[in-house]
């Protein structure tokens, strides 16, 4: 093990929600190591942590598969140090009517968003028990509380990920390892959401929810005092209706 610090990895770190946290993680002095499919992609974030002072790494990683998965945590304890923090934010929102869903697009949602949560939260839970410490947080959407028209297949897949984080943290909590859901219910101020829905412009000032807003919130969770852990939180902005 090459690096004493604490280690947050954060499987699904995107340009915005993930990339925002592996940040302020960072800023937090853990050694961050970022993972998601298109690991060149990572080059900037990488090069801004270290500019900042901070440790991070980068690697390639489809979180559907149990290989990759249990490849990716051995590696991070034997060659950079020990796991305190793990996020899963994998994305999978493709909207379409059920009628035209075909299967094979549901199940690769649903693995997506549902299966590579057990596959990271289980992989989380097997080398933070022994240590009787961590944190694991699993960023959920408006479709974790309910479906809605053209959304059928990614409400199925953050019903299940919110029912895996319910049930990992009442087996974790009485080992000191702290799990978390995060409900984010509004459209975060991202490039996607911007090109696909050009309204937004017209939203009052603070209306989109900011990535860096949010990510203040993981590193709130994970420094919470155990006699008072929360397992959900939902954030919206002020102007978002509930």
């Amino acid at each position: 093990m090459t690096n004493p610090a604490p280690v947050a990895l954060i499987v699904g770190a995107g340009d915005a929600i993930g990339s925002a946290i592996a940040r302020r993680f960072a800023q937090e002095g853990l050694t961050v190591c970022a993972a998601r499919r298109n690991v060149e992609r990572l080059d900037g974030l990488i090069a801004d942590i270290k500019a900042d002072g901070g440790n991070a790494h980068a690697f390639a990683l489809d979180a559907r598969k149990e290989d990759q998965v249990t490849a990716l945590f051995a590696q991070i304890e034997q060659d950079i140090g020990e796991l305190e923090v793990v996020v899963f934010n994998v994305g999978a929102n493709v909207p379409m009517t059920m009628v035209n869903t075909p299967s094979k697009k549901f199940f690769k949602i649903w693995e997506m968003a549902c299966f590579a949560g057990f596959l990271t939260g289980r992989e989380a839970a097997k080398v933070m028990q022994p240590r009787k410490r961590g944190t694991i947080i699993f960023t959920g959407a408006t479709a974790s509380t309910r479906g809605a028209a053209g959304f059928g297949a990614f409400a199925s897949a953050k019903h299940g990920l919110r029912a895996i984080a319910q049930s990992l943290a009442r087996e974790m909590g009485p080992n000191n390892i702290h799990v978390a859901h995060a409900v984010i219910d509004a459209p975060v101020d991202t490039a996607w959401i911007r090109e696909n829905f050009p309204n937004v412009d017209k939203l009052p000032e603070d209306g989109l929810v900011n990535p860096a807003s949010i990510a203040e919130h993981y590193v709130f969770i994970h420094n919470q005092p155990r006699d008072a852990w929360t397992f959900e939180f939902d954030l919206r902005p002020w102007v978002e209706r509930w």
